[in-house]
């Protein structure tokens, strides 16, 4: 039985030409498969006397092992590159193209408004501390914002309470502790609450606007209020400020509006920024005022598509998300 001498390169000078995976698994089995050389010489040794086939045995077990240890050498990633996708151009066209989330969609028209007056948008932090999420935003010991079934607590220490923010108004104040008046910003992002029912999430997004600065009046905040929920519905709309309580502002007011048949609808609170979130930020609240307000993203996305449940958004209903 001849064994032929010149394999490896025979199989080094083929593999120059192979293109893709496919054709190299090939190759590799026309050398070390089935109906290989080597398989069938193997069957062949059975008709060998004694001496001529251990020889022959020896050098076929050599020439299996310099073959598989060629081909494992060979660099797959290599002939990925090389490798060209296959396009059937007969398949019909895939129209079905990702779009924005609702969410999304109305998140940016928020933001386009306020960033075209100059404000900027700062994300902070998910996971606070009680200091900067009450304590600094003037809310009082027995605030019922602050208990247990209102908020998310991730430990119990009376020392070092850390929860998952209830507003966004936390952005607001490590803000104004690191940046000097005057300030005008966003503090877009997710927010946490203990509260689950149609027109309620225990998570769900919020965009507070803040703007700090001398000579600010509750005429600027209504100004800005108003203009911003004409651009939001693309017409002009009835509002109207209802006196509200707030602890981090004073005075305070709900901002409701006509919407059709539903009649008044409350969309968003504000109010101008108390003196003392002022001088905890160590903003001198004899020179400097501010206004303040915040609007719950879903909130307003429901009036935007006319959805009745809050919930709808989050479902992963793709029935749902492709209708709005």
């Amino acid at each position: 039985m001849q064994i032929p001498k010149d394999l490896i390169k025979e199989a080094a000078k083929k593999l120059q030409s192979v293109k893709n995976k496919s054709e190299f698994y090939n190759l590799r089995s026309h050398y070390l498969g089935k109906k290989s050389f080597v398989q069938n010489a193997f069957k062949e040794l059975k008709n060998l006397d004694g001496k001529e086939k251990i020889r022959i045995a020896k050098s076929l077990n050599l020439l299996r092992e310099e073959l598989t240890d060629f081909f494992e050498s060979v660099d797959l990633k290599v002939l990925a590159v090389k490798e060209e996708p296959y396009i059937d151009v007969t398949l019909p066209v895939n129209a079905n193209i990702g779009k924005k989330h609702p969410i999304s969609v109305v998140m940016d028209l928020i933001l386009d408004y306020f960033h075209n007056l100059n404000y900027s948008s700062y994300f902070g932090n998910e996971i606070e501390s009680d200091y900067y999420n009450f304590e600094a935003l003037n809310f009082p010991q027995n605030h019922p914002a602050r208990q247990m079934h209102d908020t998310f607590y991730l430990n119990k220490s009376l020392n070092d309470k850390c929860l998952l923010r209830t507003h966004t108004s936390n952005t607001q104040i490590h803000m104004m502790l690191n940046k000097s008046a005057p300030i005008y910003m966003l503090s877009p992002g997710r927010v946490y609450r203990c509260d689950h029912d149609m027109t309620h999430l225990p998570m769900f997004t919020q965009v507070e606007g803040l703007a700090v600065d001398q000579n600010i009046s509750f005429s600027d905040l209504k100004g800005t209020i108003i203009g911003f929920i004409d651009y939001f519905f693309n017409q002009s709309v009835d509002v109207r400020f209802r006196p509200s309580y707030f602890p981090f502002t004073e005075p305070s007011a709900e901002v409701d509006i006509r919407f059709g048949k539903k009649g008044w609808l409350e969309i968003l609170g504000c109010g101008m920024v108390h003196p003392n979130v002022l001088r905890n930020c160590n903003i001198d609240a004899r020179k400097y005022r501010g206004f303040a307000f915040g609007v719950g993203v879903e909130r307003l996305a429901m009036l935007y598509y006319g959805v009745e449940d809050i919930r709808e958004f989050y479902a992963s209903n793709s029935e749902f998300l492709n209708q709005i």
